[in-house]
């Protein structure tokens, strides 16, 4: 296997490698390997479910049961003069 030296590097985009890597619970060694392989090989990352991730990150937890309101008709809109 090769190896690289990345110099000068940005404090901010060092932080932000740090900050996904860490989201991916990888090492950021191993975040700049699979970012570098991805695109080379010309593929995009899959975009973030926000409904899976806020369930994975709360189900521990637990539920919360809310109660709703009752329902009642709608009332009528307002008249515009």
């Amino acid at each position: 296997m090769a190896s690289i030296t990345i110099r000068n590097l940005d404090d901010d985009l060092k932080t932000r490698l740090r900050v996904r890597a860490a989201e991916h619970r990888r090492s950021m060694e191993e975040e700049v390997r699979i970012i570098l392989r991805d695109t080379v090989d010309g593929r995009r990352a899959v975009p973030r479910d926000l409904a899976k991730f806020t369930r994975e990150c709360f189900a521990p937890l637990g539920g919360v049961e809310l109660e709703l309101p009752p329902r009642g008709p709608m009332r009528e809109p307002p008249e515009f003069s």
